[in-house]
């Protein structure tokens, strides 16, 4: 029978706000996407994200004008050309991948043909706030092994030395979200590893960051927003160590498995990240963060309520998501 496709905007509670140097939000806005056959549903998640052009009326209205084509027999194959990398497309692409393993009674691992997946070792993320405040939030996660740290220009050296004293063991990445000139680079750099930081996600805007060609990266930097899609990677050789696969911009898993590879090949680090989402979110990222640096896939860790099933975190563990919930 004809697979039957329904959207759906969806509203989670952030355990107290999340901050960036952008702004605040108590809550984590996404777009259910299931695929319905008469006997099995397969279901994805996305996170519209301004940033990029995107809202969730936006995502939504692009998704709703498929549902014919959907029912017509537009597939996962045919979906890659018919939406640009994004959000959208991501939604759909790991509902389509949750739907083939439903029907087939396997696990989408196996239908890649990959390795079994092992269990890995996530980040957490510390909101953008005053050095007190971040002290105190890292001592409340002083145990976890690595800590990404949210940053906004001023004032970061004290940031740093701040979380630095709540988690004295812990291993530091930092993000800056577009928020640092060249000059501030080479003025944190050398303090930062100083400071046990490991990393610097994309301290320079997207369109300015030719900057970084020829710079002597001590601190090693991980492009965010200036990667997107496996086409991306060709403009990044030169000024990145690293680059954040995130599968709302690939545009799901199926291009982020491809990016993997292409990375991995161009002899990128590889980090995998995700927006502030649910569980149904991290599943099929959890199949790109096998053999990754840095695993950044701890938005429900963030969250004052998830999904149903969810993964069940065991502290910076994150198993194998249930394949009631995906895959």
């Amino acid at each position: 029978m004809p697979v039957q496709m329904t959207v759906t905007p969806e509203s989670f509670p952030i355990s107290g706000s999340f901050t960036i140097s952008r702004g605040s939000k108590t809550e984590a806005k996404v777009v259910t996407v299931r695929l319905m056959d008469g006997g099995h549903v397969g279901q994805g998640e996305c996170v519209p994200y301004a940033r990029y052009g995107e809202t969730v009326e936006s995502v939504v209205e692009e998704l709703k004008a498929l549902v014919p084509e959907v029912a017509a027999g537009l597939d996962r194959k045919g979906l890659q050309s018919r939406l640009k990398p994004g959000a959208a497309r991501n939604a759909l692409d790991c509902a389509f991948w949750d739907l083939e393993a439903k029907r087939a009674g396997l696990p989408v691992w196996q239908l890649l043909e990959l390795q079994e997946p092992k269990p890995l070792s996530v980040t957490y993320t510390l909101s953008l706030g005053t050095s007190d405040s971040m002290q105190a939030a890292a001592e409340k996660e002083a145990s976890r092994p690595l800590l990404k740290v949210k940053l906004g220009g001023e004032g970061d050296v004290e940031r740093i030395r701040a979380v630095r004293a709540g988690a004295p063991n812990a291993a530091i990445i930092v993000d800056a979200n577009e928020g640092w000139s060249l000059e501030q680079y080479k003025a944190l750099a050398p303090v930062f590893l100083d400071l046990g930081v490991k990393l610097v996600e994309q301290p320079f805007p997207a369109g300015s960051d030719d900057a970084l060609l020829g710079l002597d990266r001590v601190l090693p930097v991980c492009a965010d927003e200036s990667c997107h899609d496996t086409a991306s990677l060709a403009s990044l050789k030169g000024k990145y160590d690293a680059v954040n696969i995130k599968l709302d911009k690939t545009g799901g898993l199926t291009e982020a498995l491809l990016m993997r590879d292409a990375a991995v090949e161009a002899g990128f680090e590889i980090m995998v990240g995700c927006m502030v989402g649910t569980s149904l979110a991290m599943a099929p990222a959890f199949l790109i963060g096998q053999g990754a640096a840095f695993v950044d896939l701890d938005g429900p860790l963030l969250l004052a309520r998830d999904r149903e099933p969810a993964i069940a975190y065991d502290g910076a563990i994150m198993p194998l998501p249930p394949r009631g919930l995906w895959g």
